[in-house]
């Protein structure tokens, strides 16, 4: 069997959205990828098979940004919450020639700036801000109580299931407890069926937590794009922000919130979620830790 070479180089390991180590979503971001081929980038994500694993193109700026590209196990996607907050992350602590605190990256979708912040403990948290949010189909809630398994009861029908997407689609499906989001289970028959309808991941929500700190507990699903689920995912977190405002769930269409996710798959994370009402857009900001894990080399 022939071997396909590929050039030496390295790539670094984060934990974002994560509290400490070993926790929040892992992502590999490989450095100097420019020399990858689309194939080699798919075989290297898969190799990894993490969430997601980003390729910075080149250690130099393009247009104000650093050109980026993010893969999941099984496909390349024009944009990706963790992955955006840890890659620049790396680009600001391992690849930036002077110190900052704003990096832009060029993704599929535009630019997208990560702004560093001190919070009240004196700890650097990363934000991005995404794109304005488009609000699509609205489903019944007996379509998702077989996708999901659960009775109908489980819904919160004060709240509509609908499609969200600030730069990548996910289905916002409100629940009313904790106990109802531990059982959500797709049924993959009936997944099948909604994707003929949208190609989105699914995120679970309810007002019930493991931690009373925080405001929401979260779950996503997201077989569309290889990932079963999801320990945290900035961008249908993003989502999530735009419904909450949109729909005033916390009786106002200012959002600041603590959100835990990754909890039922052993790897707790933490999530901040903030909206700004700017002329009636909604402005969306999410937040959280990078943690540095590990360096290496592809050989």
């Amino acid at each position: 069997m022939a071997v396909t070479k590929m050039p030496n180089m390295s790539f670094c390991l984060v934990d974002v959205f994560a509290q400490e180590k070993y926790a929040g979503n892992q992502l590999a971001v490989v450095l100097n990828a420019s020399s990858l081929s689309f194939e080699h980038m798919q075989q290297i994500a898969n190799e990894m098979h993490f969430s997601e694993t980003s390729f910075l193109l080149s250690n130099r700026q393009r247009n104000g940004g650093y050109d980026v590209r993010i893969f999941t196990p099984a496909r390349e996607l024009p944009f990706a919450g963790h992955p955006t907050l840890g890659t620049a992350y790396v680009i600001k602590h391992f690849v930036a020639e002077e110190a900052v605190d704003r990096v832009v990256l060029n993704l599929m979708i535009g630019q997208v700036p990560v702004v560093f912040e001190k919070d009240n403990e004196d700890e650097e948290v990363a934000w991005m801000e995404q794109a304005q949010p488009s609000f699509g189909i609205i489903f019944r809630v007996e379509e998702f109580s077989r996708i999901l398994q659960l009775s109908t009861d489980a819904f919160d029908v004060r709240f509509p299931i609908q499609a969200v997407s600030t730069g990548l689609p996910f289905i916002i499906v409100p629940l009313k407890t904790l106990d109802a989001l531990r059982n959500a289970k797709i049924n993959h028959d009936k997944l099948d069926e909604l994707a003929k309808l949208t190609n989105a991941g699914i995120l679970v929500f309810c007002p019930q937590t493991y931690d009373k700190r925080n405001d929401l507990n979260v779950r996503v699903f997201a077989d569309m794009y290889g990932v079963p689920e999801d320990p945290a995912t900035g961008s249908g977190n993003g989502c999530l922000a735009a419904y909450l405002s949109q729909h005033q769930y916390f009786g106002s269409d200012k959002i600041d919130v603590k959100v835990e996710q990754g909890c039922e798959i052993k790897r707790p994370s933490l999530l901040l979620l903030r909206t700004q009402d700017e002329e009636q857009k909604i402005r969306v900001l999410v937040g959280g830790k990078v943690i540095p894990v590990a360096r290496g080399e592809l050989i």
